[in-house]
Order: C-alpha cells, then sequence, then structure tokens
C-alpha cells in the first residue's frame, strides 16, 4: 500500500510516494518516488504533472497534505543574523553550469543558438545543460533551475518547458544543423549509427514496433545520427519511424544532409547494418559524391571470398597492423564491385579473437548439450538445439534421447571467427582503414550517453513536435558532454575521476549575493587544474 511522506531539503519540503514491497530475500523493502513539494508561502502541496496524470488514469483522487506555510516573524531581528540568512538563501550552485557556459562559447555553440533561436537560445540551453547535469526527467527542471546559478534566465517552470517544446520546428532545427555543419565538418570523417528510443506514448507519428536494440517490448523511433571522427562532436541527426531498418534509411540521411550541406563532401564510416549491394551502389554512384568505409557482413558471399582468398598467406609479420590492443593481420587489395566499378578491400584477421570466439562457442555449444540431456523439448533453448544439436529419442539411450553436435556448423560458423572485411571508396592503406573504422566508436558511445545519460531512454512526451524537440535539446547536451569527454581523456583526467565525479566536484563551487555584489567561494587546486584543462578562465564574482 502506498503512502505519502515528506522531507526536509534546506527550505524546502518535497513530497514522496512510499510502496511497502517484499524482496527476493522476503524482507520488507521501501522504494520512493518523488511526487511533488510544499509550496512554501500557502503550505499546499505542488505535485508534479507526471503524478497527477498517472492518477487520473487510475481514477485516484489527489492525497490531501497539508503543511502550516512558513510564518515570518513581525519582530525586528538582529541585522546580522537577517544579512547571514539573505546570504545563505541567494548560495546557488554555479561551477558545473560555468564550465558547460564556458565550453559553449569556446566551441562555437553559444553563437549559433543565439543566432538560430534568437529569443529562447538561453533556455534551450538551459535545458541542454539540465541534460548533462542531472539525470532526472525535464519536468523537474524547475527545482534545479532554482538552486543553480543561470545568467540572465528566469527558473522555467514544467509548464513554460512544454511549451518551450513547442515553440519551434523544422526550420529553425535545420538552420541550426546547416550552421553548426558548417562551423565544424570540414575536413571531418563522419560516423553514422542508428539506436532506438522506446516511447509509452500513442500519439507519436513516428513511433512503431520494430527491432529494438535494447529489446525492450515497447514501441519506439530510430534516431540516426552524424559524429566527426576527429573533433568528436555530433554533427547531425535525424528520426525514423521505429519500424525501419538500418539500410533503409542511409538514403534518406545522406541526402537530407547534403540538402543541407552541399558544399562539404562527407566521408562515412559505417557497421555491417547498413550494408546492402544498394547502398554500396548508391554511394558508388559519381552524383552522391560520397565517400565511405563499411564493414561488410559474412552473409555476403563477397566477405566470404575476401576470407577464402587470404586465409592461407595473411598471417606475416610485414601484414602486420598496430591496435590499441594485440596487433592484428590485414592486408589491401582492389577488387571489381560491378558496374565497371572497383572498391577497395581490406582483409582483417584478428587471432586472438578468433581464439576468443572458438572457446566462447565451444563453451556455448557445451552447456547446450548438457542442457539438451535434461530438457531435450525445452522452448527457450529450441532454436539452438536446431542449429548445433541433432537430438532423437532412443528407447537404449539413458534419458529417452541422445544428443550429439552438428560438428559440420560449427566448423562452418568458424570460418570466420576474428576475420573482418572492410571496403572503401576513398581509403587506400590498410593501417589507415583500421583507425578510421575503429574510429566511429564515437558514435555508439554518443549512444549510449544520450539514452543513458540524458534523459532520452523514454520519450516522455506525446506529440511529435515535442518528440523531435526534445531530442534535439538532448543533440545539444551530447555536443557538450562529448567535448567534455574528449578533454578528459586528452588530459588523462579519466585516471583520476570519473565524468560525474567531476561535474560535482565543480558543482561545489558556490556563488551567493551580499548586497547586490556577487561573491564565488574559494577555489580547491583540484577545480582550477580541471578548468585549466578545459582553457576555460577561472570564475569570478
Amino acid at each position: 500500500m502506498a503512502c505519502i511522506t515528506k522531507q526536509r531539503v534546506g527550505k524546502y519540503v518535497y513530497l514522496y510516494e512510499s510502496i511497502s514491497y517484499i524482496n527476493a530475500e522476503k524482507k520488507v523493502r521501501n522504494r520512493k518516488t518523488r511526487i511533488g513539494k510544499i509550496d512554501v508561502s500557502t503550505g499546499n502541496p505542488v505535485f508534479d504533472e507526471e503524478y497527477v496524470n498517472r492518477l487520473k488514469t487510475e481514477g485516484k483522487k489527489l492525497p490531501d497534505v497539508k503543511q502550516e506555510p512558513v510564518q515570518i516573524a513581525a519582530k525586528e531581528t538582529n541585522r546580522a543574523v537577517d544579512i547571514a540568512l539573505k546570504v545563505l538563501d541567494s548560495v546557488k550552485d554555479y561551477g558545473s553550469y560555468y564550465l558547460l557556459e564556458q565550453i559553449s562559447k569556446k566551441i562555437g555553440l553559444h553563437t549559433i543558438l543565439e543566432q538560430v533561436f534568437s529569443k529562447t537560445w538561453r533556455e534551450v540551453f538551459m535545458l541542454a545543460c539540465y541534460l548533462v547535469l542531472s539525470d532526472r526527467p525535464l519536468m523537474y527542471c524547475e527545482d534545479w533551475a532554482q538552486s543553480t546559478e543561470i545568467p540572465f534566465v528566469h527558473p522555467v517552470s514544467s509548464q513554460r518547458i512544454s511549451e518551450l517544446l513547442a515553440s519551434f520546428d523544422s526550420r529553425e532545427r535545420n538552420s541550426f544543423y546547416t550552421e553548426w555543419g558548417r562551423h565544424i565538418a570540414e575536413q571531418e570523417c563522419i560516423a553514422l549509427d542508428i539506436t532506438s528510443i522506446s516511447s509509452y506514448s500513442e500519439l507519436i507519428g513516428e513511433v512503431e514496433w520494430g527491432y529494438n536494440r535494447d529489446h525492450e517490448q515497447l514501441p519506439q523511433v530510430n534516431l540516426c545520427m552524424l559524429l566527426g571522427e576527429k573533433s568528436r562532436l555530433p554533427v547531425y541527426q535525424t528520426i525514423y519511424n521505429g519500424s525501419l531498418k538500418d539500410v533503409t534509411t542511409l538514403y534518406n540521411t545522406l541526402a537530407e544532409h547534403k540538402a543541407l550541406l552541399p558544399e562539404i563532401r562527407l566521408q562515412i564510416v559505417m557497421d555491417k547494418g547498413f550494408y546492402s549491394k544498394k547502398n554500396i551502389d548508391m554511394m558508388l554512384h559519381p552524383e552522391n559524391g560520397c565517400q565511405f568505409i563499411i564493414s561488410v557482413p559474412f552473409t555476403d558471399s563477397f566477405a566470404k571470398r575476401q576470407v577464402e582468398n587470404e586465409r592461407k598467406d595473411i598471417d606475416q609479420i610485414d601484414r602486420t597492423l598496430l591496435t590499441g590492443g594485440m596487433p592484428i593481420r590485414g592486408i589491401h587489395k582492389t577488387r571489381a564491385w560491378g558496374n565497371g566499378q572497383q572498391v577497395e578491400t581490406f582483409v582483417m584477421f584478428n587471432p586472438q579473437k578468433e581464439l576468443q570466439e572458438r572457446n566462447d562457442l565451444y563453451r556455448f555449444v557445451t552447456e547446450l548439450v548438457h542442457d539438451a540431456q535434461k530438457e531435450p523439448n525445452s522452448k527457450e533453448h529450441a532454436e539452438d538445439y536446431r542449429k548445433y544439436l541433432n537430438i532423437r529419442r532412443s528407447e537404449y539411450a539413458e534419458g529417452g534421447h541422445t544428443v550429439n553436435i552438428r560438428k559440420e556448423v560449427i566448423s562452418e560458423e568458424l570460418k570466420t571467427a576474428g576475420w573482418m572485411v572492410l571496403i572503401s571508396n576513398c581509403v587506400y592503406d590498410t593501417q589507415a582503414a583500421l583507425d578510421i573504422y575503429r574510429s566511429k566508436d564515437v558514435v555508439e558511445k554518443g549512444f549510449y550517453r544520450l539514452k543513458n545519460s540524458m534523459d532520452l531512454n523514454r520519450l516522455r512526451v506525446h506529440n511529435d513536435i515535442r518528440m523531435q524537440n526534445k531530442c534535439f535539446i538532448g543533440f545539444l547536451s551530447l555536443i557538450l558532454l562529448s567535448h567534455i569527454h574528449k578533454v578528459m581523456r586528452e588530459h588523462a583526467l579519466y585516471k583520476s575521476m570519473s565524468l560525474d565525479q567531476m561535474l560535482l566536484l565543480l558543482g561545489r563551487i558556490k556563488k551567493s549575493s551580499i548586497n547586490g555584489i556577487s561573491v564565488i567561494r574559494p577555489l580547491t587546486k583540484a577545480q582550477k587544474d580541471i578548468f585549466a584543462a578545459f582553457k576555460v578562465e577561472l570564475p569570478i564574482g
């Protein structure tokens, strides 16, 4: 049964819904969810919109929660105490927001936001900072804004955030992508990938059932993003229906980007999810002007032929490639593609990965055999049983079944263990091809941050324009996070702290106001070192 509890934090009293449950160890535990707060002046509860909507859906009334308003004594108080109270009330978090603001100015984001969103750019930027610095939904931004020193921005309510997410459309977004792309995309390789973002909403047109990369039983939208390999900054993103596959979105993404930035020649780095003969033919066509490097899956006979051609001769000292881990082998050949076209083909072999894949497969199939001997009709393992085992009934066998491994299937699968085939129309050196392809992990890490660090693992919006704009705010947040990640790696900051620890350390820098004069508390050496790594001037009052 749920009950409402209160918790005071400073001068505010927050409301929580507490639900008791019994855990796996048969012990009673409480799960607390914040649902609102008490208005300081009236003593009345102010419930979060999400909680109100849930109760309406369940047909329940809002709980009766009241508290006496804070009464200010009419008698005179000691002047020193009065000043102290005012100073304490004016103390706000400042350091982490200051860093994001300075980063935005340094990389040119501030200028372009002001140019495109002339009236609302400060609020748009504030929401992007909130997604970087908080792991809570946008509806809780008001509380964060009240406790953070944000120059020139008034605290925003949940209603104002909703209005802001509906205040601009594709024209402003495309204008931003154009200006931002011109700003950072020169001489850049562009990595491309797609992720799924699940949603509970039934009102968003793009939300459809499809292949969910997180294996969630929810409809989704597909978010496609381009990122710069050198700057490590996002360049462009677009959203597609959740049912579309990777290979079907490539043409539209490239066409959109070309329309926005016709003067910039793309060099796209893609994994095998984007591979199809149709896509390669399209990118090889002279009119598209697209340079690419892509991994070819072993479901395609072209990749299998390249491996068989090089299998005997690839393990040579003069074909060794340097990587961040163990060195691998690689060879480059120019191969005919069709229609008079040629592609640069790179065949890579990783002996360590081959051994790992072999051991993993042997372990998996051996475990399958043990499971099949105990439960030959298991529905959970039925597909793997059919692929790797022959299970037959036998009155002579113990348990009534014989279980034999399909060794020819194992042998066929291991033919490509540890191998990788890349094709390109613009790279001619094997080491360069490997380095460029490996660097595309910036996209994958970018998506991970987008969904797990910035409140985009669920789209808590209820129509198309707000969904598009919320993803755009997430895109801006990812620009800031990507730059932070790049600097932390270059200056080895990760050896002493995580990204969250760094932001928390800067969050301890407070700003207060005394008689209208801003005062910043003294900085520690660690805080000064962080600002120095980012080449940002120390904050002053």
